[in-house]
């Protein structure tokens, strides 16, 4: 029976931890404080978020790791466990935890990182996995421009009023509570908006990762980019004008700070025969993380031109990252149109203005309800 029983249990599918979300906040006494939220999904994987800064997406091996590394139990019970679970032997799960915990430390103290990451273990497709949630809330703050954009680079009429900081800060919480680990706020021109680093706030209270795109202008301004920094924004996707002097003396501002950057420019009819030089003089100035769009499909062999070069130069080229509307940053010609509808209302929604929540920015006629006045899971069945 017991050779039966063996036959049996390697036939058997592995029951994951069940779903839920666990909580681990540092004692301030220490070094380095720090604080994770981990939430399990049904398929055994997890999310974790570490110091409301990075987001891991974690296979179900390491999201075990994770809930005991939570939970503080020793290294001998997580291994005696997760090799119970797992099937394999207990020194292998020993390894895979203390590795776990090493990673997470480094995690810990480690500047300047990207908001999303792996963590070298398999990784797992954000749109892949049974979602209960988003893993991103693309918020717009403001359909308005600065002085001298153009009228038409926004969808200005598109929405009938723009919602308060205090309806912001509910959809925040909304989001929180619904499993919305990370919120990037976009636009037109977030800055724009007096109550940004307000809302940063918040976001950061509620645990949540918090970026921003902006075209950087107004951070310049080292007092007002201090109190971005000092409200708890962890990265910018940062609009380059390469045109524009300015735009270069906002990217040096903003690179001289402890912040996860990543570019983006657009190539259009006017920039497509200087991307060379101008990728050349973004790695020069010590960015690492480059998206890119082009402003019509004629320029697409361009595109891929420049995604190759930029490889060469050790810029990371990310896909999946919302860009502003503008009228040479179409919607329809995003870098990845394959990744973008896989991921669009799974991996990421967007929020208008006006608090109308779509799959994805620029989906309009796929309005899925209003994160403000809907329940969430109207929001998420419809």
């Amino acid at each position: 029976m017991n050779i039966l029983n063996r036959i049996s249990e390697l036939f058997t599918k592995v029951q994951p931890l069940p779903e839920g979300a666990h909580n681990l906040r540092a004692a301030p006494e220490r070094e380095k404080p720090y604080r994770l939220h981990l939430r399990l999904l049904k398929d055994g994987t997890g999310i974790l978020v570490v110091n409301a800064a990075t987001v891991l997406h974690l296979n179900p091996n390491a999201a075990e790791c994770a809930y005991h590394f939570i939970k503080g139990s020793s290294p001998d019970e997580a291994a005696r466990q997760i090799a119970a679970r797992y099937r394999v032997s207990k020194d292998t799960a020993l390894k895979d935890f203390t590795d776990f915990a090493d990673r997470i430390q480094t995690l810990i103290e480690t500047p300047d990182l990207d908001p999303v990451s792996y963590l070298d273990f398999e990784r797992v497709a954000p749109h892949s996995a049974d979602l209960p949630a988003p893993l991103r809330l693309d918020c717009a703050l403001t359909y308005k421009l600065p002085e001298g954009g153009q009228a038409e680079s926004a969808p200005v009429k598109q929405v009938k009023r723009e919602l308060s900081a205090e309806e912001w800060q509910t959809i925040l919480d909304k989001a929180w509570r619904a499993g919305i680990p990370h919120i990037v706020f976009t636009g037109g021109e977030a800055t724009l908006r007096d109550d940004l680093p307000q809302l940063i706030a918040r976001a950061e209270a509620n645990g949540q990762v918090c970026g921003l795109l902006t075209d950087g202008l107004k951070l310049i301004d080292e007092n007002y980019r201090a109190s971005l920094l000092q409200a708890g924004l962890d990265h910018i996707l940062f609009i380059m004008q390469p045109e524009d002097q300015r735009s270069w003396q906002a990217l040096e501002a903003i690179l001289s700070e402890d912040i996860f950057v990543t570019a983006h420019f657009t190539v259009n009819a006017k920039n497509a025969g200087k991307v060379n030089d101008i990728l050349e003089r973004l790695a020069g100035a010590g960015v690492k993380s480059l998206s890119v769009t082009i402003a019509d499909t004629s320029l697409k062999p361009v595109l891929t031109a420049t995604q190759n070069r930029a490889a060469e130069l050790g810029l990371t080229v990310k896909s999946d990252l919302p860009v502003p509307y503008s009228a040479e940053n179409p919607v329809a010609y995003e870098t990845a149109e394959d990744e973008t509808a896989d991921g669009a209302g799974k991996a990421w929604m967007y929020v208008e203005p006006d608090g109308d929540a779509l799959p994805a920015q620029g989906m309009k006629e796929r309005v899925l309800g209003n994160f403000l006045n809907d329940e969430w899971e109207t929001i998420r069945r419809a």
